[in-house]
Formats: C-alpha cells, structure tokens, sequence
C-alpha cells in the first residue's frame, strides 16, 4: 500500500502526523507528507485511518 499527500491541499493540521508518525511526518515547508514508500502491512490500518480523518482529505492511500 501506498500513501500519498496532497501538498496544494494539505493544511498541516497535523492529524495525520499524530495519529501514525511512523508513515506520515511534517516536511521542511511544515506540511505533512508520507515518509515511506510502501506503508508496512501492520500500519495499513493506521495509515488509512489518518487519512480517512484528514479535514480536507489530502490524503490519498491505494
């Protein structure tokens, strides 16, 4: 599975971040952004879950 954010949407709330920082963390321009390629099967659950909660959903997993 991968995890991609949307950097024109993102609003750096830091949900995502917060709720699984192995898979998403705040790059240098203090949005967040996906820190791995492949989101690990045991954080898949998490992964989809931040990005589920994300305000504005610039947070795509597939």
């Amino acid at each position: 599975m991968k995890a991609f954010v949307d950097q024109d949407t993102c609003i750096a709330c830091g949900l995502c971040v917060s709720a699984c920082n192995t898979v998403y963390e705040f790059n240098d321009d203090g949005k967040a952004e996906a820190q791995v390629d492949e989101v690990p099967p045991e954080l898949e659950e998490e992964a989809k879950n931040a990005a589920d909660n994300c305000p504005v959903d610039a947070i795509s997993v597939s």
